[in-house]
């Protein structure tokens, strides 16, 4: 049975999307299979890798709306054992057709539940925002990652997010736990990068991640050429951070025998 796994964070340009993508591919390269839910009406996450949107006839939209059997609307990536369930525009129109549905927070739940002995891990891509598809999410998932960009503004709404996830936790979904904190956009060069580490890394401590992803020329290109960085440039720092995100994640969750010295690739 999978690990349902949402990526929230209502302050955009934190990395949401570009860890959903890379994160998955990652896990889906070391052998597990995943599965990666867009529910962003954005639909980034689906663009991310190469379907035009477009052409999307059925998405998370006719799934949750429409009661479509999810494993009638997965799309096969190029990376053996990484499918995605792609997003629409339409999703926007989703909440106001939830809010009458006397199950409204738990209907994207009983899509997941539907496909969720297929894989070892389902991520779940959420909009930047706090509104009730967000709220499906965090109410179907285990637990949460939560980006966070090393810019000015990195803590800023956190609260905010964290006290939905409690209000989640106390009403919803009691077993909601949060995987962790990921630093992203790290600039080494940067006082300010440094200082938004130590300040989160003080802040939260255990709960923060040890892999930070690095500000990335490749990883900001890879998306507008419908790949993930790995596939784009496997030795970029980009791609090496994620895979090493995707090993941590493994250990964290004890579903590794990597030795020691295999554990972290360098960068």
């Amino acid at each position: 049975m999978a690990k349902v796994i949402a990526l929230a964070n209502q302050k955009g340009g934190v990395g949401k999307t570009t860890t959903a993508i890379n994160l998955a591919t990652s896990l889906a390269i070391l052998e597990k299979k995943v599965l990666l839910i867009d529910a962003d009406p954005q639909a980034n996450a689906t663009s991310g890798f190469g379907f035009d949107v477009r052409n999307i006839k059925t998405s998370i939209y006719e799934s949750i709306i429409d009661e479509v059997n999810p494993k009638d609307i997965v799309l096969k990536t190029e990376i053996e054992g990484m499918d995605i369930i792609p997003s629409h525009i339409d999703l926007v129109g989703a909440e106001i057709e939830m809010l009458n549905q006397p199950n409204r927070e738990k209907m994207m739940k009983l899509v997941i539940e539907k496909i969720r002995d297929d894989y070892d891990f389902i991520f779940i891509d959420c909009s930047p925002s706090l509104g009730l598809i967000t709220v499906n999410a965090l109410t179907a998932a285990d637990t949460v990652i939560i980006p966070v960009q090393c810019e000015y503004f990195a803590l800023e709404g956190l609260g905010k997010l964290l006290n939905t996830i409690k209000i989640i936790q106390s009403r919803l979904n009691p077993e909601l736990e949060i995987e962790g904190f990921l630093l992203t956009m790290y600039d080494a060069r940067l006082r300010l990068s440094n200082q938004v580490v130590e300040e989160v890394r003080k802040h939260f401590q255990q709960m923060v991640f040890e892999t930070i992803v690095q500000r990335n020329v490749k990883l900001s290109e890879s998306p507008s050429y419908g790949k993930p960085a790995i596939l784009y440039d496997a030795e970029s720092k980009g791609a090496i951070n994620y895979l090493n995100l995707a090993r941590e994640l493994l250990q964290k969750n004890g579903m590794t025998n990597l030795k020691n010295e295999e554990k972290i690739i360098n960068n």
